[in-house]
């Protein structure tokens, strides 16, 4: 088990280590790993010591940063040292080092109050509703299959592919999965590209849907599509090696896949970092964190979180491969900032952020003349306690006066403003903020986010492939189902349709020392009460809204009336709401207890699919394949093709038969031990079921 005295090791050390020792102590090493968390001591130098018996001990000296960087930081006192199975599983043991770049590496392009990239932390803006972090993910290449003649040379562009991308097989069959179309597939040549991980933002060189356009350069594909960066060759073979050990990882499963399996994501993950690929490096290391977590039975580990942080990797492993380009996949490890001009931004909510690395803070959500969102966000080492303190303390930014708190509910005039491709909002040395007075939600540009229904906001917002963004509905509370808060959309004159749909009002951050789940709670006790909220729609849970911010309804007569300081809007992260923050009577006719009604996402058969994948990360491909030796698989795919998800179980079909697919010769030996078709069938699989559900989540609202 993970100690919190051991250090953060980087995934470099940690790999050597392991590749370093011969194959019988490799043997050993899970089990040499197990007690050591428990053996840890700290040193009065802030060294920390693991003892082995009598004769070996073995000392971790973290930097200045805090994290293991180099080989010469762990020493061991036994005669195989440093090539011996201590030092190697006290590695093992320790936490993986955040990829960011260390003391004496690369310069930071980005402004230092910046705080962490979603590289570095792991997350975005959505670290809480989304544990692993895995955020948007990018459109599949062509899926491989088409045969070609054995005699020729390999096509062009397709030197550096894995396995997985050559059209052949060993055997001379075509993957089980050929004929299968993945939903956003690209099937232009390399110049092409897919939907990127980064948020529905801005592709570099191009425009994005809120008009911002940003240049961060990069190799341009000739011919290309005129913006979309193409891998490098070091990047192409980079993510060979991530689909490689990718697929032996998710084959392997979490029930195989222990040290020698992680050392071999961490040595992927460490050359993405060296071949200049930050997200794909996050990508491996959230898998390592994922295998390890579950190995540990982690309490708040889930197979759905691992499976997630799977299919991100070999997606963006699989592109890369392939030589496609996009944004997202090449770049810094920290953002890009271009120079944005002359900004008038008004503050619309903010929002706590806390993650599972240890970081935490603030991100203040803006709104550009012109209707742009931006943010400003000062997330930085510190957990629980930056999240709280962070709400109230002064923007870095061009020397405004304002905090959080103030910016939030005001606006700023930015002179030479700096702006990444997904809005953030830079703190460079030519940056000159001045304060100037707020905007209210019912008065532009604030207002158009109300001005749309619900539904059409949300459709818009998932069909782009991306982690949603923000919108505005006003509703009335029906009562509360849990934690969670259940309403009605109110229309344009104010009133409740009859075919309105029952949403849920979900916490955006579950932790009980922030204010979500209360002011929730208080809310359910005011039925018929009518408000405003802003919130991110939660893209894996039907009509459910996560709200951040919530005021009144201008002319309703049972509404929100909140402190003039509060300037009509309530934080819910950070304000409290309290009784006398409510005016009016209740109507007569107020809402009884509700129920929350059938959820369609979780009564779709889709759920099958879902099992089936993950039993794959939990057993490896051969739990899968179990499931095509039982009786009734002949029929387990019924109910989905009688719901018309025909799709979904052609994929599962070709999954479990992919699975199970073990040729061998007259002696027994497998000529095709390669999971590379086993890998492509999963991610198919896992492609067309994150899509499926986000299509039943959209439907959800309607």
């Amino acid at each position: 088990m993970t100690s919190p005295l051991l250090p953060p090791v980087a995934a470099e050390v940690t790999a050597r280590a392991v590749e370093d020792l011969s194959a019988r102590l490799r043997k050993k090493l899970d089990a040499a790993v197990e007690g050591c968390g428990e053996r840890a001591a700290a040193g009065e130098d802030g060294s920390v010591t693991v003892r082995f018996g009598e004769d070996a001990a073995v000392t971790l000296r973290p930097g200045p940063s805090g994290v293991v960087a180099e080989a010469a930081q762990a020493v061991c006192t036994c005669l195989l040292a440093p090539r011996c199975l201590h030092r190697a599983a006290v590695l093992t043991a320790s936490p993986v080092a955040d990829a960011w770049p260390w003391p004496g590496g690369a310069e930071d392009p980005a402004p230092a109050a910046e705080g962490p990239s979603e590289a570095e932390a792991g997350v975005g803006d959505e670290e809480a509703a989304s544990p692993c972090g895995a955020g948007p993910l990018p459109a599949l290449p062509p899926f491989p299959g088409l045969r070609r003649d054995p005699g020729a040379g390999p096509a062009a562009g397709q030197e550096n592919l894995p396995a997985a991308a050559a059209p052949d097989r060993a055997d001379g069959t075509a993957p089980a999965t050929a004929a299968v179309t993945v939903p956003g597939a690209v099937t232009g040549s390399p110049g092409g590209h897919g939907s990127p991980g980064g948020g529905e933002g801005v592709a570099p060189g191009g425009t994005g849907a809120a008009g911002r356009t940003h240049d961060p350069g990069g190799p341009v594909a000739p011919g290309g599509d005129g913006g979309a960066p193409v891998p490098t060759a070091a990047q192409v073979r980079a993510g060979a090696s991530l689909w490689a050990v990718g697929a032996e990882a998710l084959a392997a499963g979490v029930a195989a896949g222990g040290a020698v399996v992680q050392a071999e994501l961490l040595r992927a993950a460490h050359t993405a970092r060296v071949a200049g690929l930050p997200g794909a490096e996050a990508a491996a290391l959230r898998v390592v964190r994922g295998l390890r977590a579950a190995r540990e039975h982690g309490a708040g580990q889930r197979l759905a979180d691992l499976a997630a942080a799977f299919e991100a990797l070999l997606r963006t492993a699989a592109l890369l491969a392939a030589g496609t380009g996009g944004p997202g996949l090449t770049g810094s490890a920290r953002r890009a900032y271009a120079s944005g001009g002359s900004l008038r931004v008004h503050g619309l909510c903010r929002e706590p952020v806390l993650t599972a690395t240890g970081y935490g803070g603030v991100v203040t959500h803006l709104l550009g003349a012109d209707g742009v969102p931006y943010s400003l966000s000062d997330v930085r080492p510190g957990g629980l306690a930056r999240a709280r303190g962070a709400g109230a303390a002064s923007v870095a930014l061009g020397g405004g006066v304002l905090d959080h708190a103030g910016l939030a509910r005001g606006g700023l005039r930015i002179a030479g403003a700096t702006v990444s491709a997904d809005g953030r909002l830079g703190a460079g040395r030519g940056v000159r903020a001045t304060p100037v007075p707020g905007v209210s939600w019912d008065r532009e540009p604030l207002a158009a986010l109300f001005a749309r229904p619900a539904a059409e906001a949300v459709a818009e917002l998932l069909a782009r492939d991306a982690e949603p963004g923000l919108l505005g509905c006003a509703v009335q509370v029906a009562g509360a189902s849990g934690e969670h808060l259940l309403v009605r959309e109110l229309s344009a004159d104010g009133t409740v349709r009859a075919d309105a749909p029952l949403l849920r009002l979900a916490p955006a951050h579950p932790h009980p020392e922030l204010a979500h789940t209360a002011n929730l709670r208080r809310l359910a006790g005011w039925p018929g009460l009518a408000l405003r909220v802003v919130g991110r729609p939660d893209p894996d849970r039907a009509a459910t809204l996560r709200p951040l911010a919530v005021g009144p309804v201008p002319g309703a007569a049972y509404t929100l009336r909140l402190p003039p300081e509060w300037r009509d809007r309530a934080d819910l992260g950070y304000d409290r709401l309290q009784g006398s923050h409510v005016t009016g009577e209740a109507p007569a006719a107020a809402p009884g207890p509700v129920e929350p009604g059938p959820d369609p996402l979780a009564d779709a058969p889709l759920w099958r699919v879902r099992r089936l994948l993950e039993a794959g990360v939990a057993g490896g491909r051969r739990a899968v394949a179990e499931a095509a030796r039982a009786p009734e698989q002949a029929a387990a795919y019924g109910p989905l093709r009688r719901s018309g998800f025909t799709a979904a179980a052609g994929l599962a079909a070709a999954l479990v038969a992919e699975a199970d697919r073990r040729p061998r010769d007259a002696f027994g030996r497998l000529t095709d031990p390669s999971a590379d078709g086993y890998a492509w069938a999963w991610l198919a699989a896992s492609a067309h079921l994150t899509a499926a559900r986000r299509s039943v989540v959209a439907a959800s609202w309607a």
